[in-house]
């Protein structure tokens, strides 16, 4: 692909309340899965970078943790993490869901939003859920919190109107070169990729059995010609979500190795031998060592 010497390059960052779909539509505009998503808020923790390109140039999309209140030293740290990609973007994506009724949470990112020093884009997301009249009383709510220089309705879930947002996105973007390769899709090592793949699975699986507190580390990831090993510890907070995890005769696990096994070899295009296994941290979610350790890195 031969960029234009007029094309385009930014970053851009998708702010919202937990569990509002931001994950997805960054998956759905590069055209893959990078992000995990979860019906659960907070899924994701660190920063995660993704990239599109396409002739008009490149989009350095940076998903960030739900804005929240932080309730122990993960929340702080996620807390730092999206204040810190607001001040560093050419572009924000601010998503909501479409609904006339705009909580406590939205309220305040409006307020905040109100002293951006760049162009903020309301992005709408569910947009099937409003059609017609009711999108336009959606969007009227909206507009009274403040200005935006855009308002596109999507479903990130199902693709809808994604070639509209990218246009408007390249809209505001400066003019300039890529910052990666044209191949490249994210900033992420394979491992790390891994390792959230395994934590969504668990999620999915463990339903609202256990709360939040799980990481998981990779121990051992063996590449072979036609086969990659890999070892992986699912670290929680207490001896009771253990067992949970476990489940009767191993069956949890097996069952979130199994379903995470799948998704693994769809992203390293090979058999997978997956093992699994399970530690208790207490209270790691309050440890600055421990958070570090496990992968979240210093902003």
């Amino acid at each position: 692909m031969d960029l234009k010497a007029n094309s385009k390059a930014g970053f851009v960052t998708l702010i919202g309340r937990p569990n509002v779909g931001k994950s997805t539509l960054m998956n759905t505009l590069v055209g893959q899965k990078i992000a995990i998503t979860s019906n659960k808020p907070q899924t994701t923790r660190n920063r995660i970078q993704t990239v599109y390109t396409d002739e008009r140039g490149q989009i350095v999309f940076l998903d960030t943790p739900g804005i929240i209140k932080a309730k122990n030293k993960l929340g702080d740290y996620m807390v730092k993490v999206t204040k810190s990609v607001m001040e560093e973007v050419d572009l924000l994506l601010w998503l909501v869901e479409a609904s006339t009724h705009i909580g406590q949470s939205d309220r305040s990112i409006a307020e905040q939003l109100k002293g951006a020093r760049l162009p903020v884009i309301l992005v709408i997301n569910k947009e099937d859920l409003a059609k017609g009249p009711m999108m336009l009383e959606v969007i009227d709510a909206y507009r009274k919190l403040g200005d935006f220089d855009e308002i596109v309705p999507v479903s990130a879930l199902k693709g809808t109107n994604k070639e509209e947002l990218l246009s408007v996105i390249f809209k505001y973007l400066p003019y300039g070169v890529p910052f990666y390769d044209e191949d490249t899709v994210t900033d992420q090592p394979e491992r790390q990729i891994v390792s959230e793949i395994i934590r969504e699975k668990a999620l999915k699986c463990l339903d609202e059995e256990i709360p939040h507190g799980i990481a998981v580390i990779i121990e051992t990831m063996k590449e072979k010609e036609r086969l990659t090993e890999i070892e992986a510890t699912i670290i929680c907070e207490k001896d009771s979500h253990k067992g949970i995890i476990i489940g009767k005769q191993g069956s949890m696990l097996k069952k979130i190795g199994s379903t995470a096994r799948y998704e693994i070899e769809k992203l390293l295009e090979k058999q997978v031998n997956l093992r699994l296994w399970v530690r208790v941290k207490k209270d790691w979610r309050d440890s600055d060592t421990l958070i570090r350790n496990f992968g979240y890195r210093e902003i």
